[in-house]
Parts: structure tokens; C-alpha cells; sequence
């Protein structure tokens, strides 16, 4: 098992769920949260709280550097439809990723001692995979 630099991580993203998806320009960071719902099934008579699990609650951030010629995050914030998504944690390993369907939230920070940053938020608008994760 092979441990990767996060400095080669790539996401690619379309501008409406339809569209192609294409690497996005100036990114630096992303998260994902596949995290599920807990669903509480403690019977009489047992020793602590059991659950079982429910559906995950696909959610996560990308962050960076603001490129006025990458116009993707804003028109998929925009999108009626959403956007698609995948998330390599390294391009060393294309074959391994995070893919779905995104609703999106963008926004611009614009500091007078720093560079102009994006970051975007994003929630599951549909069924989330992975490839060889």
C-alpha cells in the first residue's frame, strides 16, 4: 500500500449535470464527507445502544485560487440541474476517485493582502460512487 502527496490531487467538474466534466483550474483543496445516518434500534435488555446504518449524507469543499479563465464553479452554482463531480486524491492514481452527481455553493474572497480564493461547497444530488478507493 502506497501513501500519495496530496499536492497532485484533481478535481474535474461540469457546469451543469449534463455537461462534461473537465479539471477545474487553480484548486488547492477538497474534502468529502460520506457520512451516514445512525439509526437508533437499542432493544430491552441489552448491554449499550445498538444501530443500524442509513443512507450516507454525501457532502464536501473545494478551495482555491480564483483564474478568470476557469468558469465552471460559478455556472454550476448557477445551474438549474447541478453539476458532476469526481475527486482524485492523487493523478499518480487516475484509477482511483470519488464520482456523482453535486449540487453547488461558490464563493469569492477578496483580501487586500492576499490572492483572490474560491471555495465551493457541494451536496449529493444523486447516487455517489468510488473506483477503486
Amino acid at each position: 500500500m502506497a501513501v500519495y502527496a496530496a499536492r497532485k490531487g484533481v478535481v474535474y467538474m461540469s457546469s451543469t449535470g449534463s455537461g462534461a466534466a473537465t479539471s477545474v483550474l487553480n484548486l488547492n483543496q477538497w474534502t468529502l464527507n460520506k457520512a451516514t445516518d445512525k439509526i437508533e434500534t437499542t432493544s430491552f435488555g441489552d448491554a449499550n445502544k445498538t444501530y443500524v446504518q442509513g443512507l450516507a449524507d454525501v457532502q464536501g469543499t473545494l478551495s482555491g485560487f480564483w483564474n478568470d479563465l476557469e468558469t465552471k464553479p460559478f455556472a454550476a452554482a448557477s445551474s438549474s440541474d447541478g453539476c458532476k463531480l469526481y475527486l482524485y486524491p492523487s493523478s499518480d492514481k487516475t484509477g482511483s476517485y470519488h464520482y456523482g452527481p453535486a449540487w453547488l455553493d461558490a464563493s469569492m474572497d477578496v483580501s487586500v493582502s492576499g490572492a483572490v480564493t474560491v471555495s465551493m461547497n457541494f451536496a449529493a444530488n444523486g447516487s455517489w460512487g468510488s473506483v477503486a478507493i
